[in-house]
């Protein structure tokens, strides 16, 4: 299995969110992960960065942040350089996704649970 590189944007430390679902379901998976967050805490075994860490070869950054708070993290974001975006339900954004397609980044409109349950990750 190719393990993918993850950077959760929207990491949350409270086990009831999807975010953090996906880093323990993201890690027991064997995939490495990077959380960025608003609130510092854990999420599948690693701390949640509450700035914008520099993250080398990274594969996907999948988001969990509404489309009215993404504006501010664009850059951020299309200057990590993954492979692939994903953009949960819920947090779907045209602009974004231009954006990211016009600097060669695959986008996807999917949940990242779903992709590790069904193998598709």
């Amino acid at each position: 299995m190719e393990t993918k590189k993850t950077l959760i944007l929207g990491a949350s430390p409270q086990p009831d969110r999807y975010a953090h679902r996906a880093a323990e379901r993201l890690t027991a998976a064997g995939h490495p992960i990077v959380n960025v967050g608003r609130h510092p805490g854990t999420a599948g075994g690693e701390s949640i960065h509450t700035d914008q860490p520099v993250v080398l070869d990274l594969h996907t950054v999948t988001l969990y942040v509404a489309p009215a708070h993404q504006p501010a993290l664009y850059d951020y974001i299309l200057g990590l350089h993954p492979q692939r975006l994903i953009f949960n339900p819920g947090t779907e954004n045209p602009e974004l996704a231009q954006l990211a397609q016009q600097a060669g980044i695959d986008t996807w409109e999917a949940c990242t649970l779903v992709l590790l349950a069904t193998g598709q990750y």
